[in-house]
């Protein structure tokens, strides 16, 4: 694991965008931290770098945001979740995540994991956020396989 310092949202961003670009279409990241930590602009990144021009939200209230993406000419789904306000691990699957994690021509963005962390497949890429010394200040380590 590396940590990767960012000290502005948009370098959070530029660092999902970067890593989206290294992407294939079959990836889950289980991203870690508090809140505002900067989990959601790295989202907003990887969104970015795989061509989503919508506007990426946290699903905090939704749950689950889907959008479809191209690449190598290609269908592909990307799902952001955000599993926050889950108590119970039968919330998730009854949620469906299971289904969306065998899904084929898919990435995968999980918020707050740790409710579903059984239900993950061996080989998710685990990220860890927390804020920094300054205020802007993000501290995010990563797989170096990654970067």
């Amino acid at each position: 694991m590396k940590t990767v310092i960012t000290r502005s949202g948009k370098q959070t961003q530029d660092l999902g965008e970067k890593i989206a670009k290294k992407l294939r279409g079959s990836e889950i990241f289980a991203l870690y931290g508090e809140l505002g930590s900067g989990k959601t602009q790295f989202v907003k990144g990887l969104a970015a770098g795989l061509g989503i021009k919508q506007h990426v939200v946290s699903p905090t209230f939704s749950l689950i945001n889907h959008y479809i993406f191209k690449k190598s000419g290609k269908k592909l789904n990307f799902y952001h979740l955000d599993l926050y306000r889950l108590r119970k691990k039968r919330e998730a699957v009854e949620l469906g995540l299971p289904e969306i994690l065998s899904r084929s021509r898919r990435i995968i963005a999980i918020e707050w994991p740790q409710i579903a962390e059984s239900l993950l497949p061996a080989g998710s890429m685990t990220i860890f956020f927390s804020h920094g010394r300054k205020a802007n200040e993000r501290r995010i380590k990563i797989s170096d396989a990654l970067l």
